[in-house]
């Protein structure tokens, strides 16, 4: 065990832990930050998705130690803050009714908005980039294609 100093959703968190142990862990058991979820522990299927330093980054296989001092943002923070890019996917997302069971929603949510971030202001992404960006996100319920129009509403949103 170590104590660790950790940049979460806008605040430093003294934690401590194994830093080997993946970063879900210590947000969800640790921390009780659940929107990060566990879906297969080996980064195939984008569930424990969270923002390291802005780029869409696999909790699950992310050790802690690799984490310190950088800056986390989980679904949690964006769905609570003022990210212009999170709000307009979090609404394109309820305008097409993406989700179904909603378990991959926070992951799939997470990597939209570190995709339309790395876009250059206003350029609109293909239906291709689009299912590219989002390939590493599975969804057991098959909403792929509402997921598709969210994504590109919420590009059309923020031109």
């Amino acid at each position: 065990m170590k104590t660790q100093t950790l940049h979460i959703n806008g605040q430093a968190r003294q934690v401590e832990a194994d830093p080997a142990m993946p970063l879900l862990w210590l947000l969800r058991d640790t921390l009780g930050l659940t929107g990060t979820k566990f879906g297969c522990g080996m980064a195939q299927c984008g569930a424990c998705t969270v923002h390291l330093n802005g780029q869409a980054t696999r909790a699950c296989v992310t050790p802690v130690a690799a984490a310190a001092g950088q800056k986390i943002t989980t679904i949690e923070s964006l769905a609570a803050g003022t990210d212009k890019v999170a709000q307009a996917v979090l609404a394109a997302w309820v305008r097409h009714d993406v989700a179904q069971c909603g378990y991959c929603q926070g992951g799939q949510v997470m990597t939209a908005t570190a995709f339309l971030k790395s876009l250059p202001r206003g350029r609109q992404p293909s239906a291709a980039e689009i299912d590219a960006a989002m390939s590493g996100n599975l969804c057991r319920c098959g909403t792929y294609a509402r997921i598709r129009a969210a994504v590109a509403d919420a590009a059309r949103a923020l031109a």
